[in-house]
């Protein structure tokens, strides 16, 4: 039986990763958690979950939380920017162990962007020779109800510097289903997996099927590159996080977002979820 430990379990991705393969049968789900305590309340409807206390800056809670572990989802944390000193120490540590199999949530197009993170905890596993799998998903359409949320629900704009480039937005309830899933399957050892929904939209249509569906007037600002930097840097976001956002807006910007693949279908059997059930299922986080 396989003990799989799960780290960003809270998160958008995460969270629906613990749900499936709290569902599934002959494994166990260990969550890692900063707050344990406080944390894993979010799992009270979960059977078969254990709780343990995690840090990735806490060499010291590595021993406990990796114990029996044979496989890892791990997620990193936006704060958490500079991967040799955050996750290399971790990531050595699941070599030492013998971990058989580590999916990492990536990014697609990563492996023509050296200045992300992302990039850079790739090539770190790859060096340490670890079983892994890359999952590589297009933009979240949970960004919008987390890091833009408070344009759209004041202001009814959507306050994003991607041009007029389009975007081939996902669901992160489908990429923590791919998480899920190729953790249960060997086939899918030492992949990267490029994941999108099924359609590139432009932040002009995207507003136009937010007005639709919310029955509000939504618009599309399209701010500058720098612009946005400002002001995100006046609301308090932490410097690191909004330079990785505006290099990932960036290469929107270039083209680079729009790619679609037939990945969710061929991992899950399904249609990847729309963006106008996205926009329905979260509607509370907009009005």
């Amino acid at each position: 039986m396989d003990n799989i430990l799960v780290i960003g379990a809270t998160g958008n991705v995460g969270f629906p990763a613990v749900e499936y393969l709290a569902k599934q049968e002959n494994i166990k789900t260990i969550v890692g958690l900063y707050n344990k305590e406080e944390d894993s309340q979010l799992f009270k409807h979960l059977n078969n979950v254990e709780f343990r206390s995690f840090d990735f800056l806490k060499s010291e809670t590595f021993t406990e939380a990796l114990k029996d572990i044979t496989k890892v989802f791990f997620i990193r944390p936006p704060q958490l920017a500079k991967p040799k000193e955050d996750m290399l120490p971790f990531l050595k540590e699941l070599q030492q162990r013998n971990i058989k199999h580590v999916v990492f949530l990536s990014l697609i197009g990563v492996d023509k962007n050296p200045v992300t993170p992302h990039h850079k905890i790739e090539k770190m596993i790859e060096e340490l020779n670890l079983p892994y799998t890359f999952i590589r998903p297009s933009f979240f359409m949970q960004n919008l109800n987390t890091t833009h949320q408070q344009d759209i629900k004041m202001h009814n704009d959507l306050f994003i510097p991607a041009g007029n480039a389009k975007t081939s937005f996902i669901d992160t309830r489908d990429v923590g289903e791919v998480a899920g899933h190729c953790l249960l399957n060997d086939k899918y050892l030492n992949k990267k997996l490029e994941i999108t929904g099924s359609q590139a939209l432009t932040y002009n249509e995207i507003a136009t099927i937010m007005s639709k569906v919310l029955n509000k007037n939504i618009t599309y600002s399209k701010p500058g590159l720098l612009k946005f930097r400002k002001v995100m840097l006046s609301r308090n976001e932490k410097k690191d996080y909004v330079n990785v956002m505006v290099a990932l807006y960036f290469i929107t910007q270039l083209g680079n977002a729009k790619k679609i693949t037939n990945t969710i279908q061929e991992v899950l059997n399904r249609a990847p979820i729309t963006f106008e059930k996205y926009v329905d299922d979260y509607r509370e986080y907009f009005l």
